[in-house]
């Protein structure tokens, strides 16, 4: 049967999570509504709301099933087994209900992997009734977040690879996200992907000087307002006694004219799941180190009177003050904003956020640097918030692993890391020089150098932030070659697009 016949033209996109937390199935569906003039119906959870551009798109249809309740922390751990048997079971027969009666018969469903069970189970048997085309795309892999938990030898994880592994094989056509993943599904999976990279969507760009102000002026009152102890950035506005609805911490905005403030902080953006395949402890550790360095190497005495020891800091002093602005949902967040709260830190402020979807590509690109904190659980898959950060020109500093390097090249878009030292380093180099010093440290002293020596070197280099920083500006103009030489679309539109055709003409000639 050739692909022509009996033609439906509609797609259907699954997803066994929240859609508005799943941009790279946004992405899909956005592609197979404009690239290949599909309808496509999304069959996912709600919670947050996708992008415009998604909701707004006449050929993509929205069906939010009913999310299923987070698992009660008094459930006896006798009746946690027969939880993790009740709960696919539930999530199986709702999945069959919207796949096969709620949504119209599509050309192809492409589903989202992990989670795997039961999603693989009821997508595969779906299509047969269906009589549709199953394309897997393997962002990672589902029995190794399972083992997060459980451990590897835990029975339940022995099944659910058993089973994500032959359900894998059962689909008419793979996508993978990296290399090292095709890899591993051809060797030892038995199944052949293509890799399609991730990509950031045209929206995720460097911001303007006015969408920076506007942004800031949207956000402004909730930075300077501590979660506990009064810090650098609250204490701005008593010190000031600034009110003005068009300054800032950031920008001033004086009649139609907008410029950045010379003293502003250095903005560090971080996205997270607060789940534990991110240990954001890291990241408070080396926000602690950079806080009690840059003090030790100022010589600053604790007994100063407080007021003039905040106008210092505000003034600069050689070191920015350093602004984390933390986005995104999850299960520890509130356990790591209650230590966050504890802190007593000078020079560096915390602020937790949930933006809108058409606000966090303008909060990236108005940041001076981005942390990326994902370790994957299988080491074969890559964190597309990096990818996002790329797309808006921001360099990042993220956690090193197997295959982090197809996306992060060190010195040309970002730096790798392995401690909370090591990022604390990155603080002490990266706004302003990023590798130089880092290098400096790696290399091998002469004998006639000290560490004095190396103090020095550190205080000159961090002069005139935020103005001179040429080697930041070279990596930021590297992480721009790279994002306009590839696109979203074009990747999709040579990669996923035929393998979605094949994959279908596959099926219709088994039949």
């Amino acid at each position: 049967m050739k692909l022509g016949e009996n033609e439906r033209r509609r797609a259907a996109v699954v997803v066994l999570g929240d859609i508005g937390r799943s941009p790279r199935m946004q992405y899909h569906a956005l592609s197979l509504a404009t690239q290949a003039h599909l309808e496509v119906d999304i069959v996912a959870y709600g919670g947050s709301d996708p992008h415009v551009a998604v909701k707004e798109h006449k050929s993509i249809y929205i069906h939010e099933m009913t999310q299923w309740p987070s698992n009660p922390r008094s459930l006896p751990k006798i009746l946690r087994p027969l939880l993790l048997i009740f709960k696919p079971l539930v999530q199986f027969f709702m999945l069959l209900w919207y796949l096969c009666v709620k949504i119209p018969a599509p050309d192809v469903f492409i589903v989202q992997n992990p989670p795997s069970v039961p999603t693989l189970v009821a997508v595969k048997l779906a299509s047969w009734i269906r009589r549709s085309a199953f394309v897997i795309d393997w962002h990672n892999f589902g029995y190794t977040l399972l083992a997060l938990s459980l451990g590897r030898n835990s029975r339940f994880v022995v099944l659910y690879h058993w089973i994500e592994k032959q359900f894998g094989k059962m689909a008419n056509g793979s996508l993978c996200v990296t290399r090292a993943m095709q890899h591993e599904l051809a060797q030892n999976w038995g199944i052949s992907a293509t890799v399609l990279y991730d990509q950031p969507p045209e929206f995720f760009r460097p911001a303007s000087l006015e969408e920076k102000h506007k942004l800031f002026c949207g956000i402004d009152k909730s930075l300077r307002t501590p979660y506990s102890l009064q810090d650098c950035l609250s204490n701005e506005v008593l010190t000031t006694g600034d009110d003005n609805p068009n300054v800032t911490l950031f920008t001033t905005q004086t009649h139609t004219d907008i410029s950045l403030k010379w003293n502003r902080p250095a903005l560090i953006v971080s996205s997270t799941s607060w789940t534990p395949d991110e240990d954001f402890s890291i990241l408070l550790e080396a926000a602690l180190m950079y806080d009690r360095r840059v003090s030790a190497l100022l010589n600053e005495d604790d007994l100063k009177r407080e007021d003039v020891f905040w106008q210092e800091i505000k003034g600069g002093k050689q070191y920015p003050r350093l602004l984390f602005i933390i986005t995104g949902k999850g299960p520890e967040k509130e356990k790591y904003e209650q230590k966050i709260a504890k802190l007593n830190l000078k020079r560096v402020a915390f602020r937790t956020m949930w933006l809108e979807p058409e606000d966090y590509p303008l909060l990236l690109g108005s940041a001076d640097l981005g942390v990326c904190l994902h370790t994957s659980s299988s080491g074969l898959d890559l964190p597309m918030k990096v990818v996002d950060m790329f797309g808006c020109g921001l360099p990042v500093c993220a956690v090193s692993y197997s295959c982090i390097n197809e996306l992060v090249e060190v010195d040309k878009n970002g730096l790798l890391f392995s401690s909370s030292s090591e990022l604390a380093d990155q603080f002490m180099t990266s706004i302003v020089v990023w590798g130089r010093v880092l290098v400096s440290q790696e290399r091998p002293r002469s004998e006639d150098e000290s560490s004095g020596d190396a103090d020095a070197q550190i205080d000159m280099l961090f002069k005139g932030f935020p103005g001179e920083c040429d080697e930041l500006k070279l990596l930021k103009q590297g992480v721009l070659a790279s994002r306009s030489s590839v696109n979203w679309a074009t990747e999709w539109e040579a990669n996923a697009k035929p393998l979605i055709s094949k994959a279908k003409i596959m099926y219709l000639d088994g039949i």
